[in-house]
């Protein structure tokens, strides 16, 4: 039993959407069709105008129908055996013409078996063609089924009967031509087992085209799936991951291979976290840093960077991994900037917050790690460890942002002011450190 949200309903409505553009196709190059054969048989008919007329009304016939259901697709009245009902009502007008009207409207008194050797059996094959654009097996094998009945049914109603014409079995055995030429060029010459044959041959045709639709209806609805479970993966880490990390995920089928690469780092913690949470308590806080963290990591997406970390108030973004960006510092910093912007601009869940930041840039490991059937994308190294550093020393250094020298480099002509060095653990000498001038959160 399915429910809403079910995502098999989500890719069967996805699949019966495409079975009725399939159906909607068909029905245009089948009024195409007649179109042309309209055109046809007014040049070739041309000087029986009568006959004309009466072709162009059949063909008239046909495209009002192919329109009624064309209007009909998709609306409140369409119906999973409507498409059967008009398949089946080409065929029998179809059936009835062959089986009714005469070859000739000058020879009225023509055996009408006759018509039975004009070529008119191929028309059922373009019936069956128009079917096929459903993707349907079932409307494929329902139309050779009742094409080869109807078709034997206007042969039997035409000929009198199984014995109502001559048949292939009239031919004596080891004949002369004459003998040959006196059954076939008989007028009630039927060939029941030709008339056999074709029926037969209609129906295989229809197996055939039938298995090709089942197989292409798997395709198709593999295709659908795999659409389904992108939008998915999409919706989930959309607002967290830019599009060329999804891309890169869904690529590898959920896995990241490590890297080593010059990478610039982002960290950001909100200062006073912990004295907020004491006055607000743990519902408020939940709400006051989810809506933070939510701007936050839009931020960090909309210039090509991925969260990779949450650590209780602080975010780690990281930029240039695992997708290169050759403007990975520009972006870091411009993000840096617009994180502060925003801060310094709104509230979150009715709460002011302060957001302290370091930037910087150099040499990561970045990979998938994990253990007990769990995985997460991080990042290590000194420029990490910087990072962080970084973040922690804007208290002491009173702003909101410190960019290291490294990142510095990488941006010339960015407001920075070089505020001193620090000694990092990891680094054989003290890095260089710059400060910007960035609006200033409240409090």
């Amino acid at each position: 039993m399915t429910t809403a949200g079910d995502p098999s309903r989500d890719v069967d409505a996805m699949f019966l959407e495409a079975e009725r553009s399939g159906l909607k196709l068909a029905i245009i190059g089948r009024t195409v069709a007649l179109v042309l054969l309209g055109v046809f048989l007014a040049v070739s008919r041309a000087a029986d105008p009568a006959r004309v007329y009466q072709y162009l009304e059949v063909l008239g016939v046909f495209a009002v129908l192919g329109l009624a259901h064309y209007l009909l697709i998709g609306t409140r009245f369409d119906r999973s055996w409507l498409k059967y009902v008009f398949i089946t009502l080409d065929i029998a007008i179809i059936s009835a013409l062959i089986a009714t009207q005469p070859l000739y409207d000058t020879a009225p008194d023509l055996e009408p078996v006759m018509m039975f050797r004009a070529p008119v059996f191929p028309f059922y094959f373009v019936i069956l063609g128009v079917a096929a654009f459903s993707f349907s097996p079932r409307l494929v094998l329902w139309t050779g089924i009742v094409g080869a009945a109807a078709w034997m049914a206007a042969f039997l109603h035409a000929s009198g009967g199984p014995a109502g014409s001559l048949n292939w079995n009239a031919i004596p055995a080891n004949p002369t031509a004459d003998e040959i030429r006196a059954v076939v060029l008989d007028p009630n010459f039927g060939g029941l087992g030709g008339r056999v044959q074709e029926t037969v041959l209609l129906v295989v045709v229809a197996i055939l085209i039938a298995i090709v639709m089942a197989r292409a209806r798997r395709t198709l609805k593999r295709q659908l799936t795999a659409e389904r479970d992108r939008a998915t993966l999409d919706g989930i880490f959309g607002r967290f991951v830019p599009r060329a990390i999804v891309d890169a995920m869904v690529a590898g089928r959920g896995v990241l291979l490590p890297v080593q690469r010059d990478a610039t780092v982002l960290f950001a913690d909100v200062a006073g976290f912990t004295s907020m949470t004491e006055r607000a308590g743990a519902a408020r806080t939940v709400e006051v840093i989810n809506a933070y963290f939510d701007e936050v990591t839009r931020i960090i997406g909309e210039h090509n960077g991925i969260v990779t970390q949450f650590l209780g108030d602080g975010i780690m973004a990281t930029f240039n991994v695992p997708v290169e960006d050759p403007g990975h510092a520009r972006n870091a910093f411009e993000a840096a900037c617009a994180i502060l912007s925003s801060v310094a601009a709104r509230d979150f869940a009715g709460e002011r917050l302060r957001v302290r930041i370091g930037v910087t840039t150099g040499p990561v490991f970045a990979g998938n790690v994990g253990g007990g059937g769990r995985q997460s994308y991080t990042v290590y190294g000194n420029t990490v460890n910087l990072a962080a550093r970084l973040e922690a020393l804007c208290k002491e250094y009173d702003t909101w942002m410190l960019v290291s020298g490294s990142t510095a480099d990488a941006l010339p002509g960015a407001d920075l002011t070089p505020v001193g060095s620090a000694a990092v653990r990891g680094f054989t000498r003290p890095v260089p450190i710059f400060s910007h001038t960035a609006p200033r959160s409240p409090g």
